[in-house]
């Protein structure tokens, strides 16, 4: 099974808080960092933007994948989250199996 991180920017701790509790409580991730203090500067309909952000580092699989990018974007506050997935090429298996219970098991 390929393991996989997926990242997406919030607004602001609240809807971070929000969006990991629902991916985990629906077993789409088995485990999310949100990391404060992103500075992010982007272009968004003509003006350049600067905006404080965390990034969710969310702990998933490649078979979750398009149920997780589906949940980030309806419970997402922005118009347009970032989703993106990083393949992991390998990792210390013990964790990986770890993923792998908190995903395949049934709430």
């Amino acid at each position: 099974m390929t393991h996989q991180l997926v990242l997406t920017t919030c607004p602001d701790q609240e809807s971070a808080d929000r969006l990991a509790v629902h991916l985990v409580e629906e077993r789409l991730a088995a485990c999310i960092n949100a990391i404060p203090g992103i500075r992010s500067v982007y272009r968004w309909k003509g003006e350049v933007m600067k905006d404080s952000e965390l990034l969710l580092v969310i702990k998933s699989r490649a078979d979750h994948f398009d149920a997780l990018r589906e949940a980030i974007i309806k419970h997402h506050p922005y118009e347009l989250p970032e989703v993106i997935a990083v393949s992991v090429s390998d990792g210390h298996l013990p964790y990986l199996a770890w993923i792998d219970s908190q995903l395949d098991n049934t709430p």
